[in-house]
C-alpha cells in the first residue's frame, strides 16, 4: 500500500494501468449489490416517470421508505450505528445506479444519504451518532442540509442566519432564512448552519424538524427540472437547539460544509452515470427503430456520430470516477491503519482527492447534459415530447451544473487547490514546471519513437500534455503569484486542460488494463473509445492553452511558447476520428444499447 498515490500527483507521476481500479475489477459483491440496485430502480422508479414529473413529492418520500428497507441508505454508515459499513468504491457504486431513472429520486437520495447524514457520521459526538444515525440510516428518518441563503450561494461562509446562546447556557436560538433545502418537505432532521455573534467562520448544528419551534416552510419551489424533488425555503424563528446538537466545534462548520461537498462532487458525478448509460441505450433503440428514407435512421453516420460521442464520454466518466474512488478508499485504509478512527480517516482520505472530486463534478456533469441533449435530438420531435423520457432527462441534467458548488467554482478550485498542494510540498510542481522550460530552450528531438505497443503513443501524448499543462500553469503562477485567483478566465483555461488531462489519461488507463486481461480483440471498440477521447482532449488542452499563452505571453515568450505547445500536442500518427466513430456506433448498433 505504499504507493497510495496522494491527491492532484496524476499530474506529475506516471501511473501505471495495474495501479488503477477500474468497473471491470468489480469484485463478486459488488456486482451482486450493483444488479439489486439496479432491480430496486427498474421495478420501483423507472416504470413510474411520469408520477415524478407530475410532482408527486410522497411517491419520492415512499421510494425512499422502501430504499431504506433495502439497506440501500445504509452503505455508508458505520456498522455500529446501523449500517452497511460499506468502503467508498460501494458508496459510489450504488450511488451510481441508483440514480440513473430520475434526477428527482437521485437528488433525494443524494441529499439524505450524503449532505444529510454524513456531516453527523462524520463530524458528530458519539451521542449524537448513537442518536441520530441509525434512525437516518434505515430511512425511519429523513435528512435535509441548510447551507444557501437569499445572499449567499457560492459565497457559502457569508451566511446571515444567526445562533444566539441562552442567558443560562442550554441551548442556541437560530434565526433566518435558507433557500432551496431538499428534503424539507418531507425531512425530519436538518444540518443548519449559522453564525454565533461574529465569528469569521459559520457553525453547524443539528436541528429537528418540529413546526412548534419556529421552523416554517414556503411552498414547493417550480423548477425546471428534478420536479418531484422536495425543494423549499426554510425558515427559523428563534427555534432552540440544545447545546448539545452544535455539529463538532465553533467555527467549524464551513470546514464541514466544504468537506460535505467534496464528498458530494464525487458522488454527483456517479449519479450523472447511468443516467448517461440510460439515455444512450434509449437513443440507441429509437434510432434502430426509426425508419426514413427506408432505412433505419442508425445506419446515417450524422445518428452514428452523435451515438459514438455519447458513449465515449459515459465511459470515460465511469473510468475516471470509479478510478478516484478506489484512490479514496485505498487512503482511507491506510490512514486507518495508522491508528485514526474511521471519521478522521474517511475525512482526510476525501480531503486528499479534493481536485479530483472537483475534476469529476465538472466533466461529468457537463457529459450527462450533452449526451441529454444529443438524445432529445436523435429523437427529433418525439424527444421534445414529454411521452418520451428524454426531456425529462434532458432537464433533470441541468441542475449537476449548478450544486455542489457551480462548475465555474470547481473549476477553479481544482487549480487553486493544486497551486495549494504545491506550496505545501504535497505535490511537487516546481521541478517538473521549470524541467518543462528547460526543454523549451532545448532542441527538440526528432527521431520517430517506436509506438508499436498498444496505447505507447497515447501514453507518451499524456505526458505531453502534463506538460503543456505545467508550461502554462507554471507561467501564469511565476507571472501573478497569489494574484492569479484575481485572473479567473485563465484559472478557467488551465482547469478546463487539467480536467482533460485527468479524464483522458483515465480512460486510456482503464483500456489498457482491460486489453491486457481480455485482449486487444476482445476490446477493439473499448481501444477506439480511449482513443477517441484523448483526440478531443488534445484538442481541448490546445485551444485553451493558445488561450491562455496569447493571453498572458508577449513576444519572444509568447512565440516560445506557443511553439511548445505544438509540440506538446503533435501526434506522430494521426487516428482517423470518423473510423474510430464508426467502430463504436456499430457496436452500440448491433448491442441495441449501452454496451461497455
Amino acid at each position: 500500500m505504499n504507493n497510495v498515490t496522494r491527491g492532484g500527483q496524476f499530474l506529475v507521476k506516471q501511473t501505471a494501468c495495474e495501479d488503477i481500479f477500474t468497473p471491470e475489477d468489480f469484485t463478486e459483491e459488488q456486482l451482486m449489490m450493483r444488479d439489486s440496485v439496479k432491480e430496486f430502480i427498474d421495478k420501483e422508479v423507472w416504470p413510474f416517470k411520469d408520477r415524478f414529473e407530475k410532482k408527486d413529492y410522497a411517491f419520492t418520500e415512499a421510494c425512499m421508505r422502501k430504499a431504506g428497507e433495502m439497506g440501500f441508505l445504509s452503505v455508508a454508515v458505520p456498522e455500529a450505528y446501523g449500517g452497511m459499513g460499506m468502503g467508498f468504491v460501494d458508496t459510489v457504486l450504488v450511488c451510481d445506479y441508483i440514480s440513473g431513472a430520475t434526477g428527482s429520486f437521485s437528488t433525494a437520495f443524494g441529499a439524505h444519504t450524503g449532505i444529510g447524514t454524513m456531516p453527523i457520521t462524520l463530524y458528530g459526538t458519539e451521542a449524537q451518532k448513537a442518536k441520530y444515525v441509525p434512525k437516518l440510516a434505515s430511512g425511519e428518518w429523513f435528512g435535509a442540509y441548510c447551507l444557501t441563503e437569499p445572499g449567499a450561494g457560492s459565497d457559502a461562509n457569508s451566511g446571515k442566519t444567526k445562533a444566539v446562546l441562552s442567558e443560562d447556557g442550554t441551548h442556541y436560538s437560530i434565526t433566518g432564512q435558507k433557500m432551496w433545502i431538499s428534503n424539507a418537505g418531507f425531512c425530519n432532521l436538518f444540518i443548519v448552519f449559522a453564525r454565533i455573534e461574529n465569528d469569521k467562520n459559520i457553525t453547524g448544528f443539528i436541528v429537528e424538524n418540529d413546526p412548534s419551534n419556529g421552523i416554517s416552510m414556503n411552498e414547493e419551489e417550480h423548477k425546471l427540472g428534478i420536479r418531484a424533488s422536495s425543494t423549499r425555503q426554510v425558515f427559523f424563528n428563534e427555534t432552540k437547539v440544545p447545546v448539545e446538537n452544535m455539529l463538532s466545534e465553533r467555527g467549524n462548520g464551513f470546514k464541514i460544509a466544504m468537506n460535505a461537498l467534496n464528498v458530494g462532487r464525487i458522488k454527483l458525478a456517479a449519479a450523472c452515470l447511468d443516467a448517461q448509460r440510460r439515455v444512450t441505450s434509449g437513443a440507441v433503440k429509437y434510432a434502430n427503430e426509426r425508419v426514413q428514407f427506408n432505412v433505419p435512421i442508425s445506419s446515417f453516420g450524422a445518428i452514428k456520430y452523435k451515438l459514438a460521442e455519447m458513449a465515449t464520454s459515459c465511459y470515460a466518466g465511469e473510468s475516471a470516477t470509479y478510478r478516484a474512488s478506489k484512490d479514496i478508499e485505498n487512503r482511507i485504509k491506510l490512514r486507518e491503519e495508522a491508528g485514526e478512527s474511521h471519521q478522521e480517516a474517511e475525512l482526510k482520505g476525501v480531503e486528499e482527492f479534493a481536485i479530483e472530486c472537483s475534476i469529476l463534478k465538472v466533466a461529468v456533469s457537463e457529459d450527462i447534459q450533452n449526451c441529454s441533449d444529443e438524445g432529445i435530438q436523435i429523437l427529433g420531435g418525439m424527444g421534445f415530447s414529454e411521452d418520451t423520457p428524454m426531456e425529462s432527462a434532458w432537464r433533470d441534467a441541468r441542475i449537476s451544473r449548478i450544486y455542489e458548488g457551480t462548475n465555474e467554482i470547481n473549476r477553479m478550485l481544482s487549480v487553486g487547490m493544486l497551486i495549494k498542494k504545491a506550496m505545501k510540498g504535497h505535490v511537487d510542481l516546481l521541478a517538473p514546471a521549470m524541467k518543462v522550460a528547460e526543454e523549451l530552450m532545448g532542441i527538440p528531438d526528432f527521431d520517430i519513437p517506436d509506438y508499436s505497443e498498444l496505447f505507447s503513443e497515447e501514453k507518451d501524448m499524456i505526458i505531453r500534455l502534463k506538460k503543456a499543462f505545467l508550461m502554462v500553469a507554471g507561467s501564469a503562477v511565476q507571472k501573478f503569484g497569489p494574484d492569479l485567483e484575481e485572473h479567473q478566465q485563465l484559472l478557467m483555461a488551465a482547469a478546463d486542460m487539467l480536467i482533460e488531462i485527468y479524464m483522458a489519461e483515465s480512460t486510456i488507463l482503464r483500456t489498457e488494463k482491460l486489453a491486457k486481461k481480455v485482449g486487444q480483440d476482445a476490446c477493439k471498440e473499448q481501444i477506439a473509445m480511449a482513443q477517441l477521447y484523448l483526440y478531443k482532449a488534445v484538442d481541448v488542452i490546445s485551444q485553451k492553452g493558445k488561450e491562455s499563452i496569447v493571453s498572458f505571453a508577449s513576444g519572444d515568450e509568447q512565440r516560445m511558447m506557443l511553439m511548445g505547445l505544438r509540440r506538446f500536442t503533435k501526434y506522430t500518427n494521426m487516428p482517423n476520428i470518423v473510423g474510430l466513430r464508426e467502430q463504436i456506433a456499430a457496436k452500440l448498433i448491433a448491442s441495441n444499447e449501452y454496451c461497455f
